[in-house]
């Protein structure tokens, strides 16, 4: 199964009254695991950044502004997101700012059923508890001390640790039962295995007075008990 860890950088709140991404992260899974594939990309947003939001990622217009526009990378990134569902902290947030972006470049939008959003899991989780990214950090002992501002893709593969953490835990190697399709030059070190009879039988275990008051309840049950088509000798 493969997911897209995802986090975007904005000049600000809301898309419908002029604000503009400027930095997209992406982090890859593959069953609930980082394969190392990574998308990031900063973006010139064609208008200023307000100061508020340059103290939040310290991402200035000067500093963007040689960098592509969205509708130049687009394409790379919806190639790399492909058709897998999104891992977003507050997808409320981030996606109607990607689907503003695709929009005005005519792409197709993103459904908002496609968003895994880990704020809402984190919620209902941990009801009454922070859950903001940092606050899960320290819920589940994740360093984050070079997060010193927020970026995409640090907050991407930081948030991909918080996600495992929400589902249950980093544990997807853990091999709870054999499987009969796996050789064993899949598995190094391990040895075929195959159930071998005991040299004598076990025998009861009951005592002599458990099994004579099992044997007088029965006799009281009559003829068609079917205890008595099992004895315990």
């Amino acid at each position: 199964m493969r997911e897209i860890v995802l986090d975007t950088e904005t000049t600000g709140f809301d898309p419908k009254t002029g604000d503009r991404m400027v930095e997209i992260g992406a982090v890859e899974l593959v069953n609930h695991m980082p394969t190392g594939r990574t998308f990031h990309q900063y973006i010139n947003p064609e208008r200023d950044v307000p100061q508020a939001a340059f103290e939040v990622h310290g991402l200035s217009a000067e500093f963007l502004r040689d960098y592509p526009v969205f509708r130049d990378i687009a394409a790379a990134f919806l190639e790399f997101i492909g058709d897998a569902p999104l891992v977003i902290h507050n997808a409320k947030f981030d996606v109607p700012f990607l689907n503003a972006e695709l929009g005005w470049c005519n792409h197709p939008i993103i459904p908002m059923e496609r968003a895994i959003d880990t704020l809402d899991i984190a919620r209902k989780k941990y009801p009454g508890s922070p859950a903001s990214l940092d606050a899960l950090c320290r819920r589940f002992n994740i360093d984050n001390s070079h997060r010193t501002l927020h970026g995409a893709l640090l907050d991407s593969e930081i948030l991909a640790e918080v996600y495992l953490e929400l589902i249950g835990g980093r544990q997807p190697g853990l091999v709870l039962a054999h499987d009969p399709s796996q050789s064993n030059e899949r598995i190094p070190g391990a040895e075929a295995w195959r159930p071998y009879p005991r040299p004598s039988p076990i025998g009861p275990r009951i005592t002599d007075e458990e099994a004579a008051a099992h044997a007088a309840f029965v006799e009281a049950l009559g003829d068609g008990a079917i205890w008595k088509k099992f004895p315990l000798s």
